[in-house]
């Protein structure tokens, strides 16, 4: 099950594919973007004049939400591929250890999210 692969021509197809695309999409971009001449009168050129300091503060919840967000989206893609080794893993006789380690790790997951709810991180005042 665990075997390398015959041949790499696939994963070196897919890489020249990627690299591929994307050197024609940062060529695309730099021949059809609009070629200005003249320097721009104000900071930003969207034609939205501006007001005030740009290192104004900001709301820390904002970050907060994002590293939340960011922490259990991380979470939620581990949890896939150790759901779909998980028979993998009960065929070599490491089934249960493995299954309590994940409900261990979910368990450390939600007493974080009980802890930051009761902190009212999630609150938006």
């Amino acid at each position: 099950m665990g075997s390398a692969p015959d041949s790499f021509a696939p994963i070196l197809l897919q890489l020249l594919l990627g690299v591929g695309f994307s050197a024609l999409i940062l060529s695309l971009a730099f021949l059809l973007n609009p070629k200005k001449k003249s320097k721009p009168q104000d900071t930003f050129e969207c034609g939205v004049t501006y007001y005030g300091d740009a290192r104004g503060l900001f709301n820390i919840k904002f970050y907060l939400v994002a590293v939340l967000f960011i922490l259990f989206d991380i979470e939620a893609v581990f949890l896939y591929p150790w759901a779909v080794n998980l028979i993998g893993f009960k065929e070599a006789g490491l089934g249960g250890f493995f299954l309590f380690e994940m409900f261990f790790f979910l368990l450390i997951l939600v007493v974080g999210l009980y802890y930051i709810w009761k902190k009212g991180a999630l609150e938006w005042d």
